[in-house]
């Protein structure tokens, strides 16, 4: 779960403006937190199946945002993977 003061820096670090929260970069930020928390938490609790699909979600919706995005402005989409220190898709 992340805390606010991590959802406000995931925010912070890809809005395009002050009261930016919906942006398809701001979400991809926000699931980019969440699913390294919860893979560090996969990692302790290994066992933890109900996280492991919640994770698997995660990464799914993630993946369908940065298409998204790719689809719309490709510079945007390569600012954004340079930021978050993400690797394009194969």
């Amino acid at each position: 779960m992340l805390s606010k003061t991590k959802k406000k820096k995931a925010i912070e670090t890809a809005k395009f403006h002050d009261t930016d929260t919906g942006s398809p970069e701001v979400q991809i930020s926000i699931l980019t937190k969440r699913i390294e928390e919860l893979a560090l938490h996969l990692k302790r609790n290994q066992k933890d199946h109900h996280s492991r699909r919640g994770l698997l979600g995660m990464v799914s919706e993630r993946q369908s945002h940065m298409n998204f995005l790719q689809k719309k402005n490709v510079r945007r989409y390569n600012a954004l993977l340079k930021k978050l220190n993400l690797k394009k898709k194969a």
